[in-house]
């Protein structure tokens, strides 16, 4: 069962003396939440692409945060464009987001989820997958029969080998969010995927520097405790990428150049 999206209010980044880090030698980039906006993540791409080539690094990873899917109009593409390594880039972490939790879940029986799917993003999913007759959306079976024909099997095998969470360095990448005071291997993919206030309103230590999406802000929302990057790409036109390299971080997003 999906559940609507919501915008908070992002803060000023706060002043902190002691920064988390990454391994000497690696460079992350941490894109948010894409949402089928294949015109935004080519943007971001290419000057990932283009900073390996001026200024290499010994190791450059690329951790996606999930939700590539729904809302947007090219969840396919999205999804086509991921299936190799993007240039520039020695790996790739793929996340799994609520999105691509549900509509997994509807392929794998969930059909009750379908109408929550398809009314949060799931029909222009449908729609980049060349699943445009709307009059079918009435018919549970009739439209999981054609979800599973329409979506590519190494689409579907995308989707099933996303992971729950990452670690590089002092920094835990995750969708949402993680249970605070929990540890994580006792964290459940339920809260690192749909996890909203429990988490976003704590202000502990969690031992790690927590970047996620999931929630949409206007602009990147710097915490002491985490910091998050889903800044509504399908509907402000904006994607953001964190940059970490050492103990300094930037911004990349798209429309606006580096944000220091």
């Amino acid at each position: 069962m999906l559940k609507r999206l919501f915008s908070r209010k992002a803060d000023p980044e706060p002043v902190v003396d002691d920064w988390p880090q990454a391994p000497d030698g690696t460079r992350v980039y941490a894109i948010g939440d894409v949402h089928g906006r294949l015109d935004l993540l080519d943007a971001l791409l290419e000057r990932i692409a283009d900073e390996s080539l001026r200024n290499p690094a010994e190791s450059v990873h690329l951790v996606m945060l999930g939700d590539l899917i729904d809302r947007g109009p090219q969840s396919a593409q999205v999804v086509e464009r991921l299936l190799t390594v993007p240039k520039g880039v020695d790996e790739m972490h793929l996340l799994m987001g609520n999105h691509e939790e549900a509509l997994l879940e509807i392929l794998d029986g969930a059909h009750s989820q379908l109408p929550g799917w398809i009314r949060y993003g799931g029909e222009q999913a449908l729609q980049s997958y060349g699943l445009e007759d709307t009059s079918i959306f009435g018919d549970r079976e009739a439209l999981v029969a054609k979800i599973h024909a329409g979506i590519p099997a190494s689409h579907v095998r995308l989707f099933r080998s996303m992971v729950d969470y990452v670690q590089i360095g002092d920094y835990l990448f995750v969708h949402a969010g993680i249970f605070p005071g929990r540890p994580l291997e006792q964290q459940q993919a339920h809260d690192l995927r749909w996890i909203r206030d429990e988490f976003l309103d704590d202000n502990r230590d969690h031992g790690v520097m927590v970047v996620h999406g999931h929630t949409i802000t206007p602009d990147v929302d710097c915490r002491v405790n985490r910091i998050g990057i889903d800044t509504g790409a399908y509907r402000s036109g904006m994607l953001t990428a964190l940059v970490i390299e050492g103990s300094s971080r930037r911004f990349l997003k798209t429309g606006q150049g580096i944000a220091a």
